[in-house]
This record gives structure tokens, sequence and C-alpha cells, in this order.
């Protein structure tokens, strides 16, 4: 895979390594961070990945791996999630291709500001970088930190844009979408 990095104060978001992604599920593949997503078996895993390497390859951008820079802080060098900008690809999703931002982090990061550190840097990179027009983003009603990120970050509601995701089951089915324009962003 390319490598690529972008450094933040805190962060690097960067490329994935074969050795990131036992390590990425470890930390993320627990009750509490995948309320919204689903429990991920083997067989999930290894899908998402393949995804993820697979969009990274063909578009040249996908979901970086975050790691705390090494300064001897709290979960110094550690891996903490991901972050970063993939095509909307989800069924039934009324952009497909669009720019979508997304992150996932391990639950003892939370409320320290990572995600919106490393969703900051992944904006700026999707439309200065990547010359996006607009960028979304998606999750379920039910995910308010998700969606209070999102709104933190600029994006607005775009309840037109709102669509049924067959592959969750009914009670997170329902998802929700922001967006934000290349525009409002610099703003």
């Amino acid at each position: 895979m390319t490598e690529f990095r972008l450094e933040t104060d805190r962060l690097v978001l960067r490329g994935w390594r074969e050795e990131d992604w036992a390590e990425f599920f470890r930390l993320t593949n627990t009750p509490a961070v995948m309320r919204w997503l689903g429990w991920m078996d083997e067989a999930k895993q290894q899908a998402q990945r393949a995804r993820v390497e697979s969009c990274a390859a063909q578009h040249g951008h996908c979901f970086w791996a975050v790691q705390r820079k090494a300064d001897g802080g709290h979960l110094s060098g550690e891996m903490l999630g991901f972050c970063g900008l993939k095509r909307a690809d989800a069924p039934g999703c009324p952009v497909p291709g669009s720019f979508e931002i997304g992150w996932r982090m391990r639950e003892d990061s939370w409320g320290r500001g990572y995600a919106r550190e490393a969703a900051t840097a992944s904006l700026d990179a999707g439309f200065d970088r990547f010359g996006a027009e607009e960028v979304v983003a998606l999750t379920v009603i039910q995910n308010e930190a998700s969606w209070g990120l999102m709104k933190r970050l600029g994006m607005r509601r775009r309840e037109d844009l709102d669509f049924p995701d067959d592959r969750y089951d009914p009670e997170l089915r329902d998802t929700i979408v922001y967006s934000i324009a290349r525009d409002e962003w610099r703003a």
C-alpha cells in the first residue's frame, strides 16, 4: 500500500502496515466502540481490511491508521484507531462516489479531542490534496457522539439524503447524513 502520512500536533495519520491490523481490531472491535456498527468476527474483519486496502489502491486515499505521536503523554506512540476519507459506497446511499469521512477510535482515547484533530486533518486533505468539492459523513441517529463531532466540524444535517442501509439490523439501519462543502470548510 502506498505510504500516506499526515501529521497534526498530537497525531500521525498514515497508511496501514501489516502489523497494524491485529492491533486495530483488538482495540476497536469492542462492545462500546462497535455499539452502532456491530461486532466483527474474523471474516468481517478481513472483509473490512480488504475494502480499506482496495479503496486506498483505487483512489489514493481511504481510512488511515491514527497513531498518537510518541511524546510521553497518555497513549504515547500507540494506535488510536482510524480516520480518513473513502468513497461513499453503502448500498442505497444517495451520493455514491462522494468523498466520505469516517473515524473509529479506541474507547480509552475518547473525550480527548483526537477524533476531531484527525477529522480536521482529513477534511483539510480532502479539500486541498484530493480536490473534494463536498464531503459527507454517515451514522445512525442514535450515535450522538458521532453526529456531535460532525456538527463541531461545521457539517450540516442533510435529511434529504438519509437512507436505510440494509447491511445492518433494523435498529441500526436508518442512516443519517451530514455534509460540508469546500467553501463552508474554508470559511
